[in-house]
């Protein structure tokens, strides 16, 4: 989920969308969020990690997680399911904007995250997260594309599309695992274009 005070129109958006879907307990993974499952390892931090579903799975697996998002309902939802089932799960409520991501992991997600920032804060955080991943460890980034038209839960002015392979050139040099781009239906014939690329840096 983006983050807070600048992003207000999405942030809400989420939070109206997380508490519909804890009251329901709609917590099944994502297709990008099952993709991700088999390639993580080690320490995990999962930036704008939303209702947690994702961290919490790899918490099951035996993965250390920091989870991160500015929602206080996920928060809440993560913590309470974490000590729950006595998972190595951390949750951590944060405008992702200002966060200092202060260790090194093994691997970094970003699913459905950055193209909630103006171009110049995304490429910032691209930066960050790949900076902050161990040599040998991964990176699985999943963006909007542009084609997109499925825009409603955008700050007018706070986002960003990112270009078809865009993420792919961006990680040069990385050993990709997988590149794929996929293509959803939303309601009123708009649809929702994603790139997703997972990354190992190298030793």
């Amino acid at each position: 989920m983006p983050p807070g005070e600048k992003h207000n129109h999405s942030v809400n958006f989420f939070e109206e969308q997380f508490q519909t879907q804890v009251a329901g307990q709609q917590f099944a993974l994502n297709p990008f969020e099952t993709l991700a499952i088999r390639y993580l390892r080690g320490d995990v931090m999962d930036l704008g990690c939303g209702l947690g579903n994702l961290s919490l799975e790899a918490g099951r697996r035996g993965h250390h997680v920091v989870a991160v998002d500015a929602s206080p309902t996920a928060v809440s939802r993560i913590r309470a399911a974490a000590t729950r089932e006595g998972i190595p799960v951390q949750a951590i409520q944060a405008d992702i904007e200002q966060l200092t991501i202060d260790r090194s992991y093994d691997t970094i997600v970003a699913i459905g995250l950055l193209m909630f920032f103006r171009r110049q804060t995304a490429m910032i955080l691209l930066e960050r997260i790949q900076e902050q991943v161990k040599p040998g460890g991964r990176a699985i980034v999943n963006v909007l594309i542009e084609g997109t038209t499925y825009m409603g839960m955008f700050d007018r002015d706070n986002y960003c599309l990112f270009q078809p392979n865009e993420l792919e050139r961006r990680f040069a040099g990385w050993r990709i695992l997988e590149s794929r781009n996929d293509t959803f239906p939303a309601p009123e014939g708009i649809r929702k274009d994603f790139s997703t690329v997972i990354a190992e840096k190298p030793q």
